[in-house]
């Protein structure tokens, strides 16, 4: 079985000032930028605008259909559908443009009348065309934020049951830390929010939960037979060293199936393996230095009653020795 980084003394939890002013920083570049150029791209699923499926007679390259599109409409959204002759083009609805299915179809003809130019006449059949309407992205919107909130809620009853409320809310604001972050992230990087980043998110916070609970566990199995004299500080960074090869080769494993995916998985699919490839970084950071600092602090504030320094498995004082009444006679 492979072994690495077994027995190990790291002091990671002295870092966590150095590690909450960088990751502070990053949050605040990442809705500085929003601020200041505007929030987030949002895809047609949230936007609304025109879905087209376009089956062309020989193969052609996403970048010559892309080429074409940008003279009709802004930041459209081609992708190959099944063959190298089949492709999805979706275009955001402009300031202007008239709603509805008559919106669709006007802009279609446009991207059709373009791609005709580009290609000829006879090269290419129109499958369908759908209008996707505002309604159905506010819909989304609403969706995708329930979705998040309820997942905060049953984390915070998995945690009431399991633990106890210290852990379940460093493990709540770790969590919160890995949306912000990723959220700046998706700013700084001018990724489109669209259905697929929303179930990275939701992926990225399931991961780094279960990466903080594998630590806490460990956390709790050591509070129960702490040595005297031992604090708080050392059973955490123990229990980190403890999970440490656990938590290398799960990261390994997901960083190369995510990598591979952002490598060679194709346009459509690349927004969800940057998020997710940022997400093993930013859950396995949270867990150790947000996580694990807030609840030392937490501790430190709120102290457990008697069992600071009681050991559970210190042995029994001895008793007192009583002078011998036989002694004194005499």
């Amino acid at each position: 079985m492979l072994r690495i980084f077994h027995n190990t003394t790291y002091d990671f939890i002295k870092w966590w000032r150095v590690a909450i002013i960088a990751t502070a920083a990053f949050i605040v570049l990442g809705f500085g930028s929003m601020l200041v150029t505007g929030g987030v791209r949002y895809s047609i699923d949230f936007t609304g605008g025109t879905l087209m499926q376009l089956q062309f007679h020989r193969a052609v390259d996403a970048g010559q259909i892309r080429s074409a599109v940008d003279g009709v409409t802004r930041e459209a959204e081609i992708a190959q559908f099944g063959s190298d002759r089949e492709f999805t083009i979706r275009a955001q609805k402009d300031a202007g443009e008239i709603a509805g299915r008559e919106g669709a179809e006007t802009v279609a003809r446009r991207i059709q009348t373009a791609l005709t130019q580009r290609f000829g006449a006879n090269t290419f059949t129109v499958v369908r065309t759908e209008a996707v309407g505002a309604k159905v992205g506010d819909e989304l919107q609403r969706g995708a934020i329930f979705a998040i909130l309820i997942s905060f809620l049953l984390t915070l009853v998995y945690l009431a049951i399991r633990f106890e409320w210290r852990f379940g809310l460093a493990a709540v604001i770790a969590t919160a830390h890995d949306i912000f972050t990723t959220l700046a992230f998706i700013k700084l990087l001018n990724i489109e929010i669209s259905l697929t980043v929303i179930a990275a998110i939701l992926t990225v916070i399931g991961y780094s939960l279960n990466d903080t609970i594998v630590i806490f566990d460990r956390v709790r199995e050591h509070l129960k037979r702490r040595r005297r004299g031992e604090t708080l500080y050392d059973t955490v960074n123990q229990s980190v060293n403890e999970t440490l090869p656990r938590s290398v080769l799960t990261h390994a494993t997901v960083s190369a199936a995510t990598l591979s995916l952002l490598l060679f998985a194709g346009e459509v699919i690349r927004p969800f393996a940057w998020v997710m490839l940022f997400g093993v970084v930013t859950g396995t950071f949270s867990s150790i230095y947000v996580a694990s600092a807030i609840l030392i602090w937490i501790d430190k504030k709120y102290p457990r009653a008697n069992t600071a320094t009681a050991p559970s498995s210190a042995r029994p004082p001895r008793p007192e020795s009583r002078p011998n009444p036989a002694a004194r006679v005499g």
